[in-house]
């Protein structure tokens, strides 16, 4: 028996190199395909985003114009005036925020036997807060001196001196005060100075 390939022509595995050509051919066709979609893809979005920043500059720059405009519109005594009517406004609160209640109290805790307070009078100061003009009538300076101790003890009077002092025709001592009043709850200068 013989056992040789005797045909003119030898066979070979052919179908099996032409189905691994084929395979890597889709492969390769699908994977442009891909990248080409990818690709459109990318460009349609860059074309749409640069569109809507074109957009969004030609918008800033109307914006920039109108505000300009309305800037030239405004009126700078029309600003001045508003800032004054706000800055009476925040002295009214503050002085609303004064309780004279709370403040007398104080004076009688505090007030000596022999001393009459015959006038108060708050002011407010920029620097310095609630600034009260105290009038008093003693029967003598060291009972005005009592009483201006006593007040600082209490702690919200950090700062009170004499301005004036003589005696009246009858021997009373005539003493007029000047206090910082920083009652609890009270906005310290600073920060009232600050929102004006």
């Amino acid at each position: 028996m013989i056992r040789t390939n005797l045909s003119t022509r030898p066979f070979y595995n052919e179908r099996a190199v032409h189905s691994w050509l084929l395979i890597a051919a889709i492969l390769v066709v699908a994977a442009t395909l891909f990248n080409v979609t990818r690709v459109l893809g990318y460009s349609r979005s860059d074309t749409q985003l640069a569109g809507e920043a074109s957009r969004d500059e030609a918008r800033a720059a109307e914006l920039r114009q109108q505000a300009y405009r309305l800037r030239a519109t405004v009126d700078p005594k029309q600003i001045e005036f508003s800032s004054n009517e706000a800055r009476q406004a925040n002295e009214l609160i503050d002085r609303r925020t004064f309780s004279w209640t709370e403040l007398f109290n104080r004076f009688e805790t505090t007030l000596p036997d022999d001393v009459r307070i015959t006038a108060v009078r708050p002011e407010i100061d920029k620097q310095r807060g609630i600034v009260l003009n105290i009038a008093v009538v003693a029967r003598s300076n060291d009972d005005v001196s009592t009483f201006m101790e006593r007040l600082k003890e209490t702690g919200v009077f950090p700062e009170v001196r004499p301005i004036e002092e003589h005696p009246d025709e009858s021997g009373m001592w005539q003493t007029s005060l000047e206090a910082i009043y920083a009652p609890p709850g009270a906005k310290p200068a600073a920060e009232r100075a600050a929102r004006r």
